[in-house]
């Protein structure tokens, strides 16, 4: 166990057509944030300006909170690393909006984080001691890609695809350059890079999730997210064993967009 504290916490939080919980979504967050010992910001990524979700996250009144986003739906992936790109904690997060995923969490990630040493820590629906409420055949989904992750991929973990993570500001540095997924595969692209590059202190800790509230995923879309997250994994896949992409000496393919460089001084 490490007595080393990091200094200070940023949270990510991705939103797309949330005007109607977005405003007590955040309230929530900041009434957990002031709880923990850490220092910490909010990065709030508007995933296009489709709704009032902007103006509403805007009206929360907080110096902790700031407000960015974009014109163009583009992608949970693109906006998690777009706010990750505007940070400045030593641990960097991203907490899903919509209210599925209670806000306790974070402080169990961050305890997890702080026993581990960790380079990365998920929040996990198979956890020992989570707490679920999740539709049936979507726990069958789940088991079956987790089966598909770890034959792919070696990661020894048991759920990779709640909306609550924590990474280590250096493995971030190291692996976000090459990243390419921006929609749904895109924390399974950081989870497999990183363990790829050597960051093998990856963690589980446990999560209170109820699917059954106001969420952005509706059954019209869900069929079309589950195929996508296929279709990216496997993607993923052939760039990581087949064209080794993601190595080191690959660096000058690696594909920059200006607008989600994580530190320009860092990343050149």
């Amino acid at each position: 166990m490490s007595d080393d504290k990091p200094k200070k916490l940023s949270l990510i939080i991705p939103v797309y057509n949330q005007e109607k919980i977005i405003v007590s979504n955040l309230e929530n967050i900041l009434k957990e944030l002031k709880k923990l010992t850490y220092q910490y910001e909010v990065i709030v990524v508007v995933d296009g300006m489709n709704d009032s979700s902007f103006d509403k996250a805007k009206s929360v009144k907080s110096d902790s909170i700031t407000v960015v986003g974009y014109k163009t739906n583009k992608g949970k992936g693109y906006a998690v690393r777009y706010g990750m790109a505007k940070s400045s904690g030593d641990i960097i997060g991203f907490m899903d909006s919509g209210g599925d995923i209670k806000e306790e969490g974070l402080s169990m990630l961050l305890e997890h984080f702080r026993w581990y040493n960790a380079d990365i820590v998920v929040g996990s629906k198979r956890h020992p001691v989570s707490k679920v409420n999740y539709p049936f055949f979507r726990v069958i989904l789940s088991f079956g890609y987790q089966m598909i992750i770890r034959i792919l991929f070696g990661l020894k973990i048991r759920d990779t695809q709640v909306g609550l993570k924590l990474y280590r500001r250096e493995v971030l540095e190291d692996v976000l350059p090459r990243l390419i997924v921006k929609k749904f595969a895109f924390d399974i692209e950081i989870l497999a890079v990183a363990y790829h590059l050597g960051y093998t202190r990856i963690f589980e800790a446990p999560v209170d999730l109820d699917f059954t509230g106001v969420s952005s995923i509706t059954s019209k879309n869900f069929r079309s997210i589950v195929f996508g997250t296929l279709v990216d994994t496997l993607a993923v896949f052939y760039r990581l064993r087949i064209l080794r992409y993601y190595d080191n000496a690959n660096k000058r393919k690696w594909r920059f967009d200006p607008e989600l460089n994580f530190r320009v001084n860092t990343w050149t």
